[in-house]
């Protein structure tokens, strides 16, 4: 197949691409490298990508620039595509509501249109656990309300979801959409949890955790993320919506002694307010996914920190 990978140079992103590649498929990378974190850091995952030797094509675009999309589109005719392109993060969506929803909402229009208008029949787009907002009832299904989101990115994560469903209802595309519960390993973006508090601890300084260490998090190692993915690309569905997490919660608090263990330092911690936006837990209910892709997370988070250290220490 050709698929075309957005946000494809990004932690998710560039292991999708790696996965794809190794299954024997050419895989297109569009992404802008923007400032976010820093882009050598993506420049070193598609160095690492292109070093593989195989079909590898990478173009640094914007989604808002719909001149290249058609281009690209109307040069490569696509099986199918891989939307993981996004601006990412509850509390900075907080500061930038507007810019949120532009990348996110508009920049997903783009996408979709693009893939209409030249006859890609299939897509997959990123979502996320943050559209099940203060959802009471755990695990979160599918089937569950999602009208309690707390933070515009949650909201454009959510405004991505019907957008998929009229893509599907209206031009017929097999639309998938991934509701990823929070996603960690080798690459990980530095502004998230695991990756900032181990850099802390590693380097001796404080970590700011907000509130009283209580809050539980789904995590989900990288490769259990892709298996879901890949196998998403290899039935038809119509319109479908998969949680694609570990199904098991972990505490904060316990998540700073596994980082302690694995680095072999303890944690200074600095206590902070519990934050806007941040929901008191995260829970994927995954019986749908394993029932429709057999999808079954096998990275329990005992085994999968010590692997992100063992990352995380080669790559300071």
């Amino acid at each position: 197949m050709n698929v075309l990978v957005t946000g494809g140079a990004g932690f998710i992103g560039s292991h999708v691409c790696e996965r794809l590649l190794g299954d024997g498929h050419a895989v297109w990378a569009l992404d802008d490298l923007n400032s976010f974190y820093s882009p050598a850091i993506k420049e070193k995952n598609l160095k690492e990508i292109s070093a593989l030797g195989k079909p590898f094509t990478f173009l640094s675009k914007h989604l808002s620039d719909i001149r290249a999309l058609e281009n690209l589109f109307g040069q490569v005719q696509f099986d199918q595509v891989i939307h993981l392109a996004a601006r990412a993060g509850v509390r900075p969506s907080l500061d930038e509501p507007e810019f949120f929803q532009q990348v996110n909402v508009e920049g997903t229009v783009n996408v979709l249109e693009a893939a209409r208008r030249h006859g890609v029949k299939k897509a997959l787009l990123a979502s996320s656990s943050s559209v099940y907002g203060v959802n009471t009832k755990v695990p979160f299904a599918e089937s569950d309300p999602v009208f309690s989101v707390i933070s515009p990115y949650a909201a454009s994560k959510l405004a991505c979801e019907a957008l998929g469903h009229v893509y599907h209802y209206v031009y017929r595309m097999d639309v998938v959409m991934l509701r990823f519960f929070t996603v960690y390993g080798p690459r990980q973006r530095p502004d998230l949890a695991i990756h900032k508090f181990a850099k802390l601890i590693h380097t001796g300084k404080p970590i700011p955790v907000y509130g009283d260490g209580s809050t539980e998090r789904d995590y989900t190692y990288i490769s259990d993320i892709v298996d879901g993915v890949i196998a998403c690309t290899q039935k038809k569905f119509g319109y479908e919506i998969f949680n694609l997490g570990g199904s098991q919660t972990v505490k904060l608090s316990r998540l700073i002694e596994l980082l302690e263990a694995a680095l072999g330092k303890k944690a200074m911690i600095d206590r902070q307010p519990a934050q806007p936006g941040d929901v008191p837990r995260t829970y994927a209910d995954i019986s749908k996914a394993q029932r429709l892709i057999d999808y079954r997370p096998r990275v329990k988070i005992e085994e999968g920190i010590p692997k992100f250290v063992d990352w995380f220490r080669q790559n300071q």
